[in-house]
Parts: C-alpha cells; structure tokens; sequence
C-alpha cells in the first residue's frame, strides 16, 4: 500500500512562505518501503476507560534497518494513527540520516534567521 508520506509530510511541515518552501532542500528526504517496516497493533493506555484498553488503536511502528521504533495512539482510529506513525517515523528517520539537513533543522534554521533579521530591524528603528 502506498501511502504516499512523503508528499504528505512536505506539505504539512513547509506550510509557510513559498520563499521559505524553496529554501528548504528535500532532496536528501527520505523514503519509506514497507518491506522495511515491522508493524503492530497494539491496545492503548491511558485516559479514556474500557474504550481505550479494549480496543487496538495504537500503531507500534519498527524501522528494520536503523531500528527506530514509533509508538502512535493520537487518535481513536486505527488508520489515522497509521498514517500518522508512519509521518512520525519519517521525521525520525529524516533526523536520524541526515541530521543538520533534515528538514526539521533546515527549518529551524531558517526561523531562527528569519527571527534575527526581524530584531535587527526593530533594534535599527
């Protein structure tokens, strides 16, 4: 089943200005196979009583070559939580890869330059 998360995960994280957007250098992103993923459907914890831990919401998620592991219960629904491990895991894998190039830090970057400019302004006026 394609899923389709890295277009997904582009879009939801570089939602801010296009000049933002072509800053950003996705071209070390990377994929996800299923072959390569381990995943389980496990019962939830926490608030919510029976509902919770009768039913098998949360999404346990394995990378198998790296080992990272994602744990998901974020909604009530099995498939959302699917889709949303397996951006978690993207995300982690992303770190994990390329750590000062990932996206997460690419971004964090550019804010916090975006930021000192914006204060240099204020201080000039």
């Amino acid at each position: 089943m394609n899923w389709g998360c890295k277009i997904s995960y582009t879009r939801s994280i570089v939602r801010w200005y296009s000049s933002m957007r072509k800053q950003i250098d996705l071209t070390c992103f990377p994929t996800l196979d299923e072959c390569d993923l381990e995943e389980q459907h496990i019962r939830g914890s926490g608030p919510g009583g029976s509902k919770i831990s009768t039913t098998c919401s949360c999404v346990l998620l394995k990378h198998i070559p790296t080992g990272l592991v994602v744990k998901c219960q974020e909604t009530r629904f099995l498939e959302q939580n699917r889709k949303r491990a397996r951006l978690n895991l993207l995300t982690k894998l992303d770190i994990h890869l390329n750590g000062e190039n990932s996206v997460q830090s690419q971004t964090a970057r550019l804010q916090a330059n975006r930021k000192a400019s914006m204060d240099q302004k204020k201080e000039k006026n």
